[in-house]
């Protein structure tokens, strides 16, 4: 099982359903994808060791062969190369590395140059956990999370802390997601991008379903109501509760403090199980 937790806005307590779903699972692996501002680790009790470099290729153009012909530059839909008067400029900060501008030369004049964009990192306590963290300056976290991904543990129930927002960081982590939470909050922002991200996974062609997070407030009614509308299944309710908002505080999953709550968590992955069959 591939499990994706996702949410519109930062904020919408999306780490604090994948903590807790984790915990409350027997074969859980985490992984935090969310490679700019990893956090997960901090409400974990374990030590984090390396788990291997992330590692991309970039343009560098050969002066010698290139008889600027602008060929690389007019394929690249991200314009991370130009052409100036008398020299091709590459702009890694652009770069997606796909590789196109070197196939596409007809003179061989582009080759390959490898950069370190990042890191994965693991740890293992109550349950196993990976993390990637994107390098200070770098502006492409797709082949950071791809890395991350990739740490995938076949048979085991593999739970993904998303990046916030409906962007490329967040759909490169939905790619090949099985089943995906999306994590709301009922107040105009939260209603607002719970709508765009359900507009993301029927684009991906992804179930999923929605856990209404800090409800209790006026505006539970309408997400509900719209989640009836698109026959989206609300999973699980979390009341606004100052007990749990304290220990979050401590960076403490409140699942540990709360017992009852694995009994809730359990039956949220058995929902998702039955919708997924």
């Amino acid at each position: 099982m591939k499990l994706a937790v996702a949410g519109g806005k930062g904020g919408t307590g999306k780490t604090t359903v994948a903590l807790n779903l984790a915990l409350a699972l027997e074969d859980a692996v985490l992984f935090d994808c969310d490679v700019e501002e990893p956090n997960c680790h901090l409400f974990l009790d374990i030590k984090l060791a390396p788990a291997g470099q992330v590692k991309v290729f970039y343009p560098n153009v050969d002066t010698e062969k290139c008889d600027l012909c602008g060929e690389c530059a007019r394929l690249c839909q991200f314009n991370a190369l130009l052409q100036l008067p008398g020299k091709i400029v590459v702009q890694q900060e652009l770069c997606h590395f796909c590789g196109l501008c070197a196939l596409a030369c007809p003179r061989g004049a582009i080759n390959d140059q490898e950069k370190v964009t990042g890191i994965v990192e693991k740890g293992r306590g109550e349950i196993d956990f990976y993390h990637g963290k994107l390098k200070t300056g770098e502006a492409n976290a797709a082949p950071v999370i791809e890395a991350v991904k990739q740490k995938t543990r076949p048979g085991a129930i593999n739970i993904y802390d998303l990046p916030p927002g409906c962007n490329c960081a967040s759909t490169t982590a939905l790619d090949g997601m099985d089943f995906c939470v999306l994590v709301t909050e009922p107040t105009p922002f939260g209603f607002h991008d719970l709508k765009k991200s359900v507009e993301m996974l029927a684009d991906l062609e992804i179930p999923g379903g929605v856990i209404i997070n800090r409800a209790g407030k006026i505006r539970d009614e309408d997400t509900e109501n719209y989640c009836h509308r698109k026959n989206i299944p609300v999973l699980l309710r979390i009341e606004q509760a100052e007990d749990i908002a304290r220990l979050y505080s401590k960076g403490i999953p409140f699942i540990k403090e709360k017992p009852e709550w694995k009994e809730k968590f359990v039956t949220v992955y058995s929902r998702i199980e039955e919708l997924i069959r």
